[in-house]
């Protein structure tokens, strides 16, 4: 079981995300909806793993990543992006990103990046 951060603007889509993870017996500790709120989240609440959106108002995910990991170089981070983001998923991996998962979600897959993130 991870304790995992959510990054996502759109609040239904964290929702969803809540509801795979929590099914997938992991525990969500909290939920962010831009870049600048997730550094700060990570910094205080020190999850295990943190699903990151890209595309996010005040700070993209990118950016975001890029702060986590000057600060914590260990951090894990997977990506979500929506279809045809392929060339910012290649940023967010040469951000430091472990993995990234495409919206919209399927479980299954979501959950199995989870635990080969986790695992790594």
């Amino acid at each position: 079981m991870a304790r995992i951060l959510i990054v996502d603007d759109a609040k239904f889509m964290r929702t969803m995300l809540t509801g795979i993870l929590q099914k997938g017996g992991h525990e969500v500790v909290g939920e962010a909806g831009n870049g600048q709120e997730a550094v700060q989240q990570y910094a205080s609440l020190k999850p295990d793993l943190v699903t990151m959106d890209i595309t996010m108002p005040d700070m993209d995910g990118i950016t975001a990543v890029q702060k986590i990991k000057e600060n914590d170089p260990n951090a894990k981070v997977i990506m979500c992006s929506a279809m045809g983001q392929q060339a910012m998923v290649l940023d967010a991996i040469k951000a430091g990103a472990k993995d990234f998962i495409v919206k919209p979600f399927q479980a299954d897959r979501v959950l199995e990046a989870i635990a080969k993130v986790v695992a790594s």
